[in-house]
């Protein structure tokens, strides 16, 4: 069976009826009785969500820019005389359900009449209804590479955007993550690390502010020096024509450790520390000290760790290059790994321990994209359709860290995941009543997020009055 990018799930598709004035027919759902008295459940309030925190994303978004940079970077060949959903509404109203926890295209046929939701989008709760799945998964099939491409830029673009002046120094950390494929996806592979068939895309990220630079979609298997240096180069490229100034450091795991790469990034000035693989010569190099720390681990029954550096020179490598040793030995045995780097001067234990181990906040990055936001949903057959749904999920990613990071600053929510941030403050029950001259959403009176409503309102309040 192909994967045509439906997202169907098992899901019902049917919406209730509504009437003229808005109200929804629906059936009583009886529940288990309470202190004798009949339980029922009814699905029938009008303009109510449970998705009331969008209204805060909403700011987000304005913000940023973002979503209005993505939509002028696709290329509209419908009527517009015609259109009834604008591409800039389109992808407001997929990326927001995506940040709310509704990854699958065919959310849009529950959603899209959500008051919330709407807002969010940039229409009226009111107004016309937003665009259902059909339309939705239409948008991302008809991406050309082109389109891809541009999107790209304008992700890569919106990134550098979000620096107030030049940085002294940025990591670009990239790293390989497995999506699972159940269907005839372009680029499907079978890996044998993951036990089956995936997808492999690029996750690049700065490292220092766990801001998202591009998502590249790629086969399931490990990567290529062409690979890694057709994105290495426009990533330093674009940076370099912002930021001439800024100090680049390259850190990956041992994958992007190919010959090439290393030639290219210490041709180019860009620093680097990356894993190392092991082998018979640098087992010999490091053997006296493993067995040094298998004898102090003897001694104390503690973990006995120590470190060490040296020159080192593989057969496909042009020149010699400084190696940085781990050694440790702990009650599970003894273990040995390194990493290369071009630092001279920097001290091998806080290259490997603050430097390289610094890598693992981009795990969590990837994990909040994976987990949270169902970035892994790679269910179209077309490649490009793929790649184009991984942008959306990528901006998805760029307003809750930028959310996160600026309206949520100093609140009990500045240091939470993703999904910590969905349960607490956008899953939030709201009733939203629409006048001629204003729109209110009525929130839980005592709900635990009334304080962080009240600092984001009175931040944007600053904002207006400048």
């Amino acid at each position: 069976m192909k994967a045509t990018g439906s997202d169907h799930g098992g899901k019902s598709t049917k919406n209730p009826g509504r009437g003229r004035d808005g109200s929804v027919a629906a059936d009583r759902l009886p529940f288990s009785q309470l202190n004798g008295k009949r339980v029922e459940a009814v699905f029938d309030q009008f303009r109510m969500s449970s998705d009331g925190g969008a209204i805060v994303l909403r700011e987000t978004l304005v913000q940023s820019g973002l979503i209005a940079r993505l939509a002028e970077s696709i290329r509209d060949p419908r009527n517009r005389k015609q259109v009834t959903h604008t591409l800039q509404v389109l992808l407001a109203q997929r990326v927001v359900q995506i940040c709310q926890g509704y990854e699958d295209a065919i959310d849009c046929n529950f959603l899209r009449d959500d008051p919330a939701i709407k807002m969010a989008a940039g229409r009226d709760p009111a107004g016309p209804a937003l665009a259902s799945q059909s339309t939705m998964t239409r948008v991302e099939n008809s991406a050309t590479i082109r389109d891809v491409i541009r999107m790209g830029y304008a992700l890569g673009d919106n990134f550098l955007d979000s620096f107030e002046s030049p940085p002294k120094m940025m990591v670009i950390d990239m790293d390989p993550s497995a999506h699972r494929t159940y269907g005839d996806q372009q680029m499907s592979l079978f890996n044998v690390h993951y036990g089956g068939y995936c997808l492999m895309p690029f996750y690049v990220y700065e490292g220092l502010t766990g801001k998202l630079i591009t998502t590249i979609v790629r086969p399931g298997k490990t990567p290529t020096d062409r690979e890694i240096l057709a994105i290495l180069k426009r990533i330093v490229k674009r940076i370099r024509e912002r930021f001439p100034q800024t100090v680049l450091l390259f850190r990956a795991d041992s994958h992007h450790n190919k010959p090439a790469v290393l030639d290219w990034l210490e041709q180019h000035n860009v620093h680097y520390v990356l894993g190392q693989p092991t082998n018979p010569v640098l087992s010999r190099q490091t053997a006296p000290l493993l067995a040094e720390a298998r004898r102090g681990f003897d001694r104390t029954w503690k973990k006995y760790r120590r470190f060490h550096s040296f020159h080192y020179a593989a057969g496909t490598w042009s020149r010699p290059r400084r190696v940085v040793a781990r050694i440790e030995a702990t009650r599970l045995g003894g273990d040995v790994r390194y990493i290369v780097t071009d630092l001279e001067q920097t001290g091998a234990k806080y290259l490997y321990e603050t430097v390289y181990c610094g890598r693992g906040n981009a795990e969590l990055m990837i994990k909040e994209s994976k987990c949270f936001l169902k970035s892994d949903r790679s269910s179209c057959t077309s490649k490009l359709a793929n790649q184009f749904r991984l942008f959306l999920h990528g901006a998805a990613y760029v307003l809750m860290h930028r959310m996160r990071d600026t309206l949520l600053e100093g609140t009990d929510l500045a240091g939470k995941t993703f999904g910590t941030i969905q349960l607490r403050l956008l899953k939030l029950a709201a009733h939203v009543v629409v006048g001629k001259t204003y729109i209110r959403v009525h929130l839980p009176a005592d709900s635990p997020m009334r304080p962080i409503f009240a600092k984001v309102s009175a931040a944007l309040a600053g904002i207006d009055s400048t």
